[in-house]
């Protein structure tokens, strides 16, 4: 008869989770960013910056500023942030576990361990939806702050003053002249990149500001149209007129004291360049540094850089799962962006 301990295993867990994330859809951060693993905790990357020096500054860590290559460019390097969390398979399933292994019935055991690995799994989805977190912040404030458990991480990416705009009349209003607003956004950043934003990024409350708003409605329907218009309608509309491809992202996860946030603020419209913004880095954990290649734990990589723990407990007989990562995304693309806030 199988233990517990043969049961619940990194390697059957990463497995599991690679079954089940398959099932789900992508996160738009997933699609901007790259993901690659590198040795140790430093990121370094080069970020243009238009001759002037920006500094990566980390709240709780040094700042390493290396020499500059050449004029324009400077690499960066900070301490990346470290992230665990760990679940123990709780008394009742344990218990309902250990007696359908005495059964011998497989279609019992398959169903307890489904439920096993579910809870386990939400491990790795936490872990998802940091790195996820960590991407939007990015793209919609300029850098990326975390405050729990006692650690506070604190990154600026160094946007610049021009890179922040207000609206004069919200958006809100019908009246609003939101293809203008975006038209000269566009210029602007072409302007001081060399480069124009082809993509956009809302929250689905903002985009229906291009649902009510006078002059899109006309200009899709003809003027004193009371017809109402479809998000189709308008997405094809922006993207004749601007060239511009807005992605409406209505995904939410739930923060460290339980409440649910949108990855995406409303009243926020941000302007993103063509291609991949940046990498999204790992860093190797103690869990996959250390206790790989020895007996103490069993350790399974997944997500290019997620180490899954899982260590044997002897009083009370149990398998610890320990999920570990420690990421943080390069944005070599910081420059070719801008952030609007709508709410005037």
């Amino acid at each position: 008869m199988a233990s517990i301990f043969e049961l619940v295993n990194s390697e059957d867990i990463v497995a599991y989770w690679r079954e089940r994330s398959n099932e789900t859809e992508n996160l738009l951060g997933e699609e901007l960013f790259d993901e690659r693993q590198k040795l140790g905790l430093d990121l370094k990357w080069i970020k243009g910056s238009k001759g002037l020096p920006v500094v990566l500054k980390p709240s709780a860590y040094d700042v390493v500023a290396l020499k500059r290559d050449r004029i324009g460019f400077e690499k960066i390097a900070t301490e990346m942030p470290f992230f665990k969390e760990s679940m123990m398979v709780d008394e009742e399933l344990r218990q309902q576990l250990n007696m359908v292994l005495e059964t011998g019935n497989q279609a019992y055991i398959d169903s307890i361990m489904t439920r096993v690995f579910d809870d386990e799994i939400s491990l790795l989805r936490g872990a998802r939806a940091q790195r996820e977190r960590m991407r939007m912040m990015l793209i919609t404030t300029g850098g990326i702050s975390i405050s729990a458990n006692g650690q506070n991480y604190d990154y600026d990416y160094g946007l610049q003053d021009w890179q922040n705009v207000t609206v004069t009349k919200s958006w809100s209003d019908p009246s609003a002249t939101i293809i203008e607003d975006i038209r000269k956004w566009q210029d602007k950043v072409e302007e001081e990149s060399g480069v124009r934003p082809t993509r956009a990024v809302c929250s689905p409350a903002t985009f229906e500001y291009f649902m009510i708003n006078t002059l899109i409605k006309n200009a899709i329907w003809g003027n004193d149209s009371v017809a109402p218009v479809t998000r189709e309608k308008v997405i094809q509309y922006v993207s004749t007129e601007l060239k511009l491809s807005i992605a409406v992202y209505s995904k939410k996860y739930i923060d460290e004291v339980g409440v649910t946030k949108s990855y995406i603020p409303d009243d926020l419209f941000t302007l993103l360049p063509p291609g991949v913004l940046g990498t999204g880095w790992f860093g190797t954990t103690p869990e996959q540094s250390d206790l790989m290649s020895g007996s103490a734990a069993n350790v399974s990589i997944t997500d290019t850089g997620v180490a899954v723990t899982t260590v044997k407990k002897t009083d009370p007989v149990n398998v610890d799962t320990k999920v570990s990562m420690i990421y943080l995304p390069s944005f070599e693309a910081m420059d070719q962006i801008l952030i609007a806030d709508l709410s005037a």
